[in-house]
């Protein structure tokens, strides 16, 4: 496996040494520590929000302290070890890069490091799905399971885990992870994508404080008016069109400020939206996409319309018709 290890405070640490740099005072260097792990605070909580060029490994800091901070970039893991779900404190985020397991402090947590190659495989669509109880239970003897064949609720480690088959989604301690191809149940056990057991094991900070509660009630309530006839996949295609253009330099870079656009939701501008009642399915939505769920075939789509006449059918390049909406980019 290749890494590209990168560390500028080890190098400035090697120069220091070579330079006599004993004579350094004790407040200079406690200075330079807090200053990095200020850095280091403010890029784990970027990477909640979002893929980063460059990841920081915390675990690697607590080994060797803060004057050799490490940095890992674009990090080619073979598919062997891709799937057993962690290396050196790594969570897996998708097929070629890992991130740091990050508890609601923003701190690293222990990961989890779990081998299936032994456990019963099912191959769904290309997808190594597992069972979600002998994944837990291999990544924690004393995991709690309790389930009928047709869901499943699991307390590991602290870390509380329920699926139910056929839903597109598992819920990891009020964290929503999307699942395409959706929960399999197998001979009366519940099965996930490795990667998706992976991750909700990995100790992720948890919904209650990951979710910005304002991007979570606007979002929640545009997709339920633009969209709340339509199934989870429909819903969830509306919530990544504001979060593309939240993303573009093209558009607000808020929730609310893409909505508050001129000319283009007059349901905020009117107030009904403000007022409106989301659904328990459109706030569902809302979390899969604020948690990195993109429904493919809508990828990339900063406008949506029912109408074959609109503005954007005439200027905007067609991706795709889903649920009921046609989707522009």
């Amino acid at each position: 496996m290749k890494r590209k290890l990168f560390s500028a405070a080890l190098s400035t640490f090697a120069l220091f040494l070579l330079m006599g740099a004993a004579d350094a005072t004790p407040q200079a260097a406690t200075l330079l520590a807090e200053e990095e792990g200020a850095a280091l605070a403010s890029t784990a909580l970027e990477t909640e929000a979002g893929p980063l060029s460059t990841q920081i490994s915390r675990s690697a800091l607590a080994a060797v302290g803060t004057s050799q901070i490490k940095t890992v970039q674009e990090m080619t893991i073979p598919n062997t070890v891709r799937e057993s779900g962690k290396i050196g404190g790594f969570a897996w985020t998708d097929e070629n890069k890992y991130e740091p397991a990050l508890d609601s402090a923003g701190v690293a947590g222990p990961g989890v490091d779990v081998d299936i190659q032994g456990m019963d495989q099912q191959l769904v669509n290309g997808h190594t799905y597992v069972s979600l109880a002998a994944f837990a239970q291999a990544a924690d003897p004393g995991a709690m399971v309790s389930g009928d064949g047709w869901s499943v609720s699991i307390n590991a480690g602290g870390i509380t885990v329920t699926a139910v088959s056929g839903q597109l989604y598992l819920e990891a301690n009020g964290r929503y992870l999307y699942i395409p191809e959706g929960v399999q149940s197998v001979g009366g056990q519940i099965y996930v994508p490795s990667t998706v057991a992976a991750k909700a094991f990995s100790g992720l900070q948890p919904g209650s404080s990951f979710y910005n509660q304002e991007d979570l009630f606007w979002l929640s309530r545009v997709i339920y008016r633009e969209s709340g006839n339509q199934d989870l996949e429909g819903q969830m295609a509306v919530g990544n069109v504001i979060l593309n253009r939240v993303a573009s330099p093209e558009f607000p870079n808020t929730v609310e400020g893409v909505l508050a656009q001129k000319n283009q939701f007059s349901t905020y501008k009117s107030g009904a939206l403000r007022e409106t009642n989301p659904s328990e399915s459109s706030v569902i939505a809302a979390k899969l996409v604020l948690d990195g769920g993109v429904v493919e075939e809508t990828r990339g789509a900063t406008f949506f319309d029912s109408n074959a006449n609109s503005w954007a059918a005439k200027n905007k390049q067609f991706i795709a018709t889903f649920g009921s909406h046609n989707f522009y980019g």
